[in-house]
């Protein structure tokens, strides 16, 4: 099964895509509104809208915001403990059902390991009933998935980051895959590269998702200018292993790739002795 993640609501309808995710809010804080034909997409704290806010972002103990002009980071963070914005992203979760049952929640979770110490982090970690920080931000992410959920009557999708090393996703994120499994019916793990010339890390990673997960999963590949015969190779091995293949914003190469996979395996068909 083939699906395309898109900006363009035409890019739902064509039919060589068996789902599609379309983003009604995404990480440069453009919103529009949502559709009937595919499953809204939301980034929830990823917001480069909101960098010069200093009020909602992330910070690290060094007071370092998470913000797009670090080095490491390719966009900006929302603080996930800022009370006024994540009512605003239920809203948002509960519009988008409204449109369409299913919805799928991306940048869900804290920006790294040494993230958030901003003074409200640092309070109401003080004034919980937790002794370990890690176990609160984990709990911290818990609470807004589960939110999310009473919202969402139809499948639930979310977005993880793609390291499926026991302890790595709970550390960086927050995001404990295991306590929140009640909350999601899929997740989606996007394994990106600009050229899928090799593939044999794919094949490792997803290959690990499949033993960390028992909740189904899908993997999202990158296709903006990627080789149509190395996207084909990579969609090969992600298709052994997750529910379905995602195509990431750029439909016309995902098309192309989808078509070219169908006439390979027409021409390797056999029908008996010639």
């Amino acid at each position: 099964m083939y699906g395309v993640v898109t900006r363009n609501e035409e890019e739902t309808e064509w039919s060589e895509f068996d789902r599609a995710f379309y983003e009604v809010k995404d990480v440069t804080g453009r919103a529009v509104e949502p559709i009937a034909g595919a499953v809204n997409m939301v980034s929830c704290f990823g917001d480069n809208a909101v960098e010069s806010e200093e009020d909602l972002l992330a910070f690290d103990d060094e007071g370092t915001p998470a913000t797009r002009n670090q080095p490491y980071f390719d966009w900006t963070y929302v603080c996930p403990t800022h009370d006024r914005y994540r009512e605003g992203l239920l809203d948002i979760i509960e519009e988008a059902a409204t449109v369409n049952e299913d919805v799928r929640l991306d940048d869900v979770g804290f920006p790294r390991d040494e993230y958030c110490h901003c003074d409200r982090c640092e309070r109401r970690f003080a004034e919980s009933d937790f002794d370990d920080w890690s176990a609160w931000r984990t709990n911290v992410i818990t609470e807004f998935v589960a939110e999310a959920r009473k919202r969402v009557p139809g499948e639930m999708y979310l977005t993880l980051y793609p390291d499926p090393y026991p302890g790595h996703l709970e550390a960086r994120s927050g995001v404990a895959v295991d306590d929140i499994a009640e909350y999601v019916d899929e997740y989606v793990v996007p394994i990106y590269d600009m050229a899928y010339s090799t593939t044999y890390w794919l094949e490792i990673l997803a290959k690990g998702w499949q033993d960390r997960l028992s909740t189904p999963f899908s993997i999202e590949l990158y296709a903006v200018d990627v080789d149509v015969d190395d996207l084909s190779k990579a969609v090969e091995v992600a298709d052994e292993y997750a529910e379905s293949v995602l195509f990431g914003y750029d439909a016309s190469n995902a098309r192309a790739t989808i078509r070219r996979m169908n006439a390979d395996a027409r021409e390797g068909q056999s029908f008996g002795p010639e």
